[in-house]
């Protein structure tokens, strides 16, 4: 008789079992699998870390380190009107730039177009930051090698001054403060700070000399002349070369129509007299109101001095080249010539080809009368001069500009995605 019982001597081995076309892996064997790749995907992890201490990984940025022959430079509020001005320039000339704002007045829609402009790596750098935070200015300056700084960043409207002045000396002298003590911490050896012809108040005599008393009556030129003071109290313990720019009412935009000025809406009650002109040329608001008619000046309106953002950009670059370690410059940035508002307003009308209404009002709170300044010790130390002093063609400039983007910029924070 047969025995047909077979005994098997060894196990036997797994295998998958074929069920309808699918395969299903041995429990043991799947588990195996998994930590295979579980492994794998820890030594991956581990090679990745390894790789990115090394120095070869991750070279360091351009903005982090000083290059023979190229100069960085700080722009703080280098969104704003004049900041980004400046920026245009800066990197036109080569430099290096790194622009740091905090866009409550700037616009991001400038930082786009310079960074279209100059895309090239190591030209040109945004930072979103405030500069009330000391904590993050000072990373910011221990992650930057800046070989000077330009101070723009700052609110810049008497009237608004005169309703919110702690806003103001927190924003201009607060700010600036730990703008300083960052370069003082971190050897940044030039400073170029933006001032204002405010600080001297309403001197008795004119044109305004850089050594007309400084008596400022509104809390802007306060907060800019105690900042100034700040400045020059460091200074005198130090070798930081400081350049300081006293200028008058700016006007005017890019002459190829790149950059502009875009103030804030909500601003506008207390913005520049120009942006007011072309809102009402462009029928934003019903008319002009002229604020102020009874001052002693020959048609009872304020005179100022207006000088173009083009000549004013052109001076902070002759300050930045001629600032020397140790010395202090102070300059006045004007053309030497007052205009009325009421001439400012027959200039605009003229340059827009609107007959614009316009308001007389009574005096806004915190003006002067009469304000212009005189160049000459810029022209003879610095060899600069206003040269766009047609006050007609420049605000022809910069309603090119308003007519071609009705909307400014754009909401800055919209057009960050």
């Amino acid at each position: 008789m047969l025995n047909l019982t077979r005994t098997r001597a060894q196990p036997r081995p797994n295998r998958s079992i074929p069920l309808g076309g699918m395969e299903y892996l041995d429990p043991k064997k799947k588990s195996n699998f998994v930590g295979k790749i579980l492994m794998a995907a820890l030594l991956t992890t581990l090679c990745i870390l390894m790789l990115k201490q090394s120095p070869t990984f991750n070279p360091p940025s351009p903005f982090s380190h000083h290059e023979p022959g190229v100069t960085h430079v700080l722009v703080t509020g280098g969104a704003g009107y004049i900041g980004s001005h400046a920026a245009l320039r800066l990197l036109k000339d080569s430099y290096r730039v790194t622009i740091v704002d905090n866009l409550s007045r700037g616009n991001l829609g400038a930082i786009k177009i310079l960074q279209a402009l100059f895309p090239e790596p190591g030209r040109l750098q945004f930072i979103y930051a405030d500069l009330g935070d000391a904590k993050a200015v000072h990373e910011i300056f221990s992650q930057n090698a800046f070989d000077a700084v330009m101070h723009f960043a700052a609110v810049a409207y008497v009237g608004e001054s005169t309703l919110d002045p702690l806003k103001y000396y927190h924003n201009i002298t607060s700010n600036t403060l730990v703008v300083l003590e960052a370069m003082a911490a971190h050897r940044v050896p030039t400073l170029i700070y933006s001032s204002t012809c405010a600080t001297y108040g309403e001197p008795e005599k004119m044109p305004i000399t850089e050594e007309t008393p400084q008596l400022p009556i509104n809390p802007y030129g306060k907060a800019k002349k105690m900042a100034e003071d700040i400045i020059l109290d460091f200074h005198k313990n130090s070798k930081m070369a400081v350049m300081i720019l006293r200028y008058f009412n700016v006007i005017g935009s890019d002459p190829e129509g790149r950059l502009g000025e875009a103030p804030r809406p909500e601003l506008r009650e207390h913005g520049r007299i120009s942006g007011a002109c072309f809102d009402a040329a462009r029928g934003i608001i019903p008319g002009l109101k002229v604020k102020g008619t009874d001052y002693k000046t020959l048609d009872g309106t304020c005179i100022r001095d207006y000088i173009d953002v083009t000549d004013l950009v052109d001076a902070h670059v002759k300050a930045l080249e001629k600032a020397t370690p140790g010395n202090v410059g102070i300059y006045n940035v004007g053309t030497g010539r007052g205009r009325s508002v009421k001439e400012f307003v027959d200039a605009c009308k003229k340059a827009t080809g609107v007959s614009i209404k316009v308001d007389y009002l009574p005096r806004r709170p915190g003006d002067y009368a009469e304000v212009y300044s005189d160049p000459t010790k810029i022209r003879l130390e610095l060899n600069w001069s206003a040269k766009h002093t047609d006050l007609q063609k420049s605000l022809q400039i910069a309603w090119r500009w308003q007519k071609s983007h009705l909307n400014g910029y754009g909401s800055p924070r919209a057009m960050a995605s």
